[in-house]
């Protein structure tokens, strides 16, 4: 089996706007402080992970409002309805500014590894409302995975049973409160990557762990290193 190595990338992990688009937003910063504007917890999860394991982070560094990270070019996802009113220069501008050379840094890594000889454990780091729609969300972490690649499916189970061993208070779901195959960040290296290559698998906070108990998202931060390298372990 070939050696594997961990990348993380976090999406959605701030709310920043550049300046020549604050206008933008002038009477709309509720929603660019609520989890549309950014996934509250998982840069600060994201980097904690990608320092406990040594492994490489690479971090989205404006709103989803403004260009989504996490979604594929031709999605209409890519743009929100503030960013939709501006012209092309601005859109090419947010493109190439933040958009490619993002998509750039994380493809070059993944082929670096693989041409390497190497397997790529992808893992996205995100959180997610509890409330949406007026429906509560039950799911407490969710790892996200395609059922259909045998890798990522046996590495989320693995995932899985380490985090309900360490946190049996907590309901740890399998693709859920999303799909593990909608459209997203990891997508395109699927179909680039053969399934002993690359896996991608992502996790989903629920945003009520991390804003409850003081202290208590620190360690539920520590409780997912752990179990995250328990996982990584079982399958070296």
């Amino acid at each position: 089996m070939p050696e594997q190595v961990l990348l993380i990338s976090c999406e959605h992990a701030v709310n920043r706007v550049p300046r020549r688009f604050l206008e933008l937003f002038s009477s709309h910063e509720a929603v660019l402080a609520s989890h549309r504007g950014y996934d509250a917890g998982a840069l600060e999860l994201a980097e904690y992970l990608a320092e406990a394991l040594q492994a490489p982070c690479f971090v989205g560094r404006i709103t989803r409002l403004l260009v989504d990270h996490n979604r594929s070019p031709h999605n209409r996802a890519l743009w929100s309805e503030f960013s939709r009113q501006l012209d092309a220069a601005g859109r090419d501008w947010l493109l190439e500014s933040f958009y490619r050379p993002f998509r750039a840094g994380v493809s070059a890594r993944i082929a670096a590894h693989i041409g390497a000889g190497q397997r790529v454990l992808h893992l996205g780091v995100h959180s997610f409302t509890p409330v949406l729609d007026g429906k509560q969300r039950t799911t407490d972490i969710g790892i996200l995975y395609d059922p259909q690649r045998a890798g990522e499916k046996v590495f989320a189970r693995s995932l899985q049973g380490a985090l309900r061993r360490a946190r049996p208070d907590l309901r740890v779901r399998m693709n859920d409160p999303y799909r593990g195959i909608s459209d997203g960040h990891q997508s395109g290296y699927r179909r680039q990557y053969a399934g002993d290559r690359y896996l991608a698998v992502e996790l989903e906070i629920n945003q009520r762990l991390v804003t409850g108990v003081p202290g208590s998202w620190q360690i539920l931060q520590r409780d997912i290193g752990a179990s995250l390298r328990e996982a990584l372990a079982g399958g070296a």
